[in-house]
């Protein structure tokens, strides 16, 4: 299982990197479509030899085109396109924000979660850490690189919603298997995907090795195997062990942009990144700053700690 949980963070944690090298040979556009279509295809072999059963009831398929599309195709797009941008590094610290929109969308929008003093401190946290990460200090009008944050920033919070989503109307349904589920999600958004084939992938590519390799490892690896990983490792370890995944992502987001891609960045980036870290060890109840009494509707599972989040 420690492999299998390695592994995991290893993957999503390059996945950033991955569409850095994939932009170089073919459009954002074309990135997300190709990662959604492929884990599709990936995760619809899996269901397929498994003989796992999908569900029946026809709401259920509503609802899972509203993650498929709110989910994936959105923040997928978002992250593809901030890429042009931004560096992978700073993509994946904004993406070790989901915890904090997950809190934020479990209780305004969902009510879902009741936050208790130090949860509250944590989003607040987060909220700062992303003000500094950001430094609108530097800017003086719109550019691409604070278009493209502001993107990343809205990628994080559609998973925030996906969480939120998931709890208020899929949660109860215990019958949907695991590995159905992620297909069924990565599935509703490889069709809208296809439906926007003509906007988003229909354009001139360039590839090669590396772009080639990026998008297999993207859609097939990152957003296919890796599902059913996860979903085994949560299976073995439970939700709350599972979950410190999003430690190790940004982690090795940043590592490898720093290493590989050369990438840099001031001050104000690994300040607000260790803020939102501190906020999300709030926000998931790891930490207490503040004496309270811990009110959650789900407490035995830490918020962000769903099987089906990705990077």
């Amino acid at each position: 299982m420690l492999l299998l949980f390695i592994a995991m963070g290893l993957v999503w944690g390059s996945s950033f990197l991955f569409m850095k090298v994939a932009l170089t040979g073919v459009s954002f556009g074309q990135v997300a479509w190709a990662r959604l279509v492929l884990g599709a295809l990936t995760l619809g072999l899996i269901v397929l030899i498994g003989r796992y059963p999908l569900p029946r009831e026809p709401i259920v398929y509503l609802h899972f085109l509203v993650l498929g599309a709110v989910g994936c195709v959105v923040p997928f797009l978002c992250f593809a396109w901030a890429e042009q941008y931004v560096s992978s590094s700073l993509a994946s610290i904004y993406n070790a924000t989901t915890p904090i929109m997950t809190a934020l969308m479990a209780t305004l929008a969902f009510r879902v979660e009741r936050l208790n003093r130090n949860q509250v401190l944590g989003i607040a946290l987060g909220i700062l850490g992303t003000v500094v990460i950001i430094g609108p200090w530097a800017y003086a009008a719109l550019t691409g690189d604070l278009l493209g944050q502001f993107a990343c920033l809205l990628a994080s919070l559609c998973y925030g919603f996906t969480f939120g989503y998931t709890r208020r109307f899929l949660s109860s349904r215990s019958s949907i298997q695991g590995v159905p589920f992620a297909f069924l999600q990565i599935g509703m958004g490889a069709a809208v995907m296809l439906v926007l084939t003509p906007v988003l992938a229909l354009a001139p590519v360039a590839l090669d090795v590396p772009v080639v390799a990026s998008l297999v490892a993207l859609g097939a690896l990152g957003t296919g195997i890796v599902y059913v990983w996860n979903i085994t490792v949560l299976r073995s370890w439970g939700p709350t062990s599972t979950s410190t995944v999003t430690y190790i992502t940004p982690v090795i987001g940043v590592l490898l942009g720093v290493l590989v891609l050369g990438d840099r960045f001031g001050w104000n980036a690994p300040v607000g990144a260790a803020l939102v870290l501190l906020g999300i060890l709030l926000t998931q109840r790891r930490l207490r700053l503040l004496r309270t009494r811990v009110e959650s509707v789900h407490p035995a599972q830490p918020v962000g700690a769903d099987p089906a989040a990705t990077p």
